[in-house]
């Protein structure tokens, strides 16, 4: 597992987040720390990609989803779900962490 190194978690906020083939998936909208680590980032995602993600506004995704940390964020694309069954209301949360890399 390759480790991404985080100087300030509060500087991640707002970063803006692509997948791993470049479209735009959205925004950091706030970390989720477990034993001191982060566990997981809630992802308020882009209008466009709500469609594909029935319809949720955020999304939690595990931190091994994330390939990069920079200027912006880069994660695997291929972990994404995409639209199956009933649409979400658009204050829901899909939350992905439960999911394994």
């Amino acid at each position: 597992m390759i480790m991404l190194r985080i100087k300030k978690i509060s500087a991640m906020l707002g970063k803006r987040v692509f997948t791993d083939i470049g479209d735009f998936f959205g925004e950091i909208e706030e970390v989720i720390l477990a034993e001191n680590k982060i566990d997981s980032w809630r992802i308020r995602v882009s209008k466009d990609m709500a469609r594909n993600l029935n319809g949720a506004r955020g999304v939690i995704i595990p931190h091994p989803f994330v390939k990069a940390i920079g200027d912006v964020f880069v994660v695997n694309g291929a972990n994404l779900p995409v639209a199956e069954k009933e649409s979400l209301s658009e204050d829901e949360t899909m939350d992905l962490s439960g999911q394994s890399a």
